[in-house]
């Protein structure tokens, strides 16, 4: 029997398509010191957690299709320490931020349009463009300019009849890169120009570094009607299991359609949006230590990875990630060798081939994702592995 061109195309994710060579390398009695996904040890506030503990209603029962009023009215007082100004009907609630990518691909396209997205971008992208019958159109940036954008004739080449929209992560997964206004307002002339949305994933929103600021295309008026923001719980408060996001938009038609995807799932996880909520005032101390903690981890790994000869990394500006070109010909093949033949003390590190995470084929295949997730001893630890490591594989 025959399964769809969906089911045969969906792309493997390349954070978790080598588990099983890490779940063997453990088998054996090796550590693994795990760089390759996003789930931070920091851990999840005692006001989410407590809510878990404590919750005493008799039914867990459906809740309304585009989340909990309460929630929603909360949330947008969130956002507006953020300088969004914008009311609880303009927040739907989703199953985390990747249910909110979904529904906005669905939501702006028809199978077969386009969407421009700066590669390297996050992997799951693909999948969701899969899902939805969308083609990405990959707008190639560089290490070597820390992964700016390129100025706009260069965007614009990439636009066509079928482009719809334009879609970036600020923070950057997998680089790092925290775009300036420059650069937004760039993206902001380009999708008033061309007639196309301009989506944001924002999920990395508060973890950015050295005195810069995020700025969210939100705060940008002369965009209003065409701007769609994607939003995640899972890093701000390290809580990856809750599932719980959202979408932020102004423009009307785009929640009609959002509340009638919502309806068609029902609703948004119930308990979860009471443990979230419990975290929506948490001050800016939480976070001071938090960032102050992920900056010194990214000090540390971009400290390692600049002593090993001709790696090329940029210091990443914001979220939790670094990019670094190795002096290899597959990083795949080396990602597996850390795990299936190499070891330190009977430890090994894994991290995630970079390859995955660009559309334009042979792309990234010389480089590999580090996510910076670890404690400053286990991470200390992890890259002497990975440092030791490489020489060896460059070495055979």
């Amino acid at each position: 029997m025959q399964l769809s061109n969906r089911a045969l195309n969906i792309q493997a994710s390349p954070i978790r398509k080598l588990v099983p060579l890490a779940n063997a390398a453990k088998a054996d009695g090796k550590h693994v010191y795990h760089l390759n996904i996003g789930q931070p040890d920091i851990e999840t506030p005692q006001e989410m957690m407590n809510v878990y503990r404590r919750f005493d209603q008799k039914i867990l029962a459906y809740g309304p299709s585009q989340g909990m009023e309460f929630y929603r009215k909360n949330l947008a007082r969130y956002y507006s320490r953020w300088d969004i100004n914008i009311n609880e009907d303009e927040i739907i609630i989703t199953l985390a931020g990747s249910e909110a990518c979904y529904f906005t691909m669905m939501a702006v396209c028809n199978p077969g349009d386009e969407i421009i997205i700066p590669e390297p971008f996050y992997t799951n992208y693909n999948g969701f463009a899969t899902w939805a019958g969308v083609k990405i159109a990959p707008l190639t940036t560089k290490a070597e300019n820390g992964f700016s954008l390129p100025d706009a004739s260069q965007i614009e080449k990439l636009i066509n009849d079928n482009t719809r929209a334009i879609m970036i992560c600020n923070p950057g997964n997998p680089t790092g890169t925290v775009y300036t206004r420059e650069e937004l307002l760039r993206l902001v002339n380009i999708a008033i120009k061309h007639d196309l949305f301009l989506i944001s994933d924002e999920v990395y929103r508060e973890f950015v570094y050295d005195g810069e600021s995020h700025i969210s295309i939100l705060s940008i008026p002369e965009i209003n009607d065409r701007a769609i923001v994607v939003d995640s719980i899972s890093k701000r408060y390290s809580a990856c299991g809750a599932r719980i996001g959202c979408i932020i938009t102004h423009n009307q038609k785009l929640l009609d359609a959002f509340i009638k995807f919502s309806q068609a799932r029902l609703c948004p996880p119930t308990l979860e949006q009471y443990a979230a909520n419990a975290c929506i005032d948490l001050q800016e101390e939480y976070f001071d230590v938090i960032i102050s903690e992920y900056q010194a981890r990214r000090d540390l790994v971009f400290d390692a990875l600049n002593n090993i000869d001709d790696v090329i990394c940029v210091k990443p500006k914001g979220a939790f990630y670094i990019i670094a070109k190795l002096p290899v010909d597959d990083a795949e093949d080396f990602v597996k060798w850390l795990l299936t033949d190499y070891s330190l003390n009977n430890e090994t590190v894994m991290v995630a081939p970079a390859e995955g995470f660009y559309s334009t084929p042979g792309k990234g295949k010389d480089e590999v994702r580090i996510a910076y997730i670890l404690n400053i001893s286990d991470l200390t630890k992890a890259m002497k592995i990975f440092s030791t490591g490489l020489r060896e594989y460059l070495n055979r």
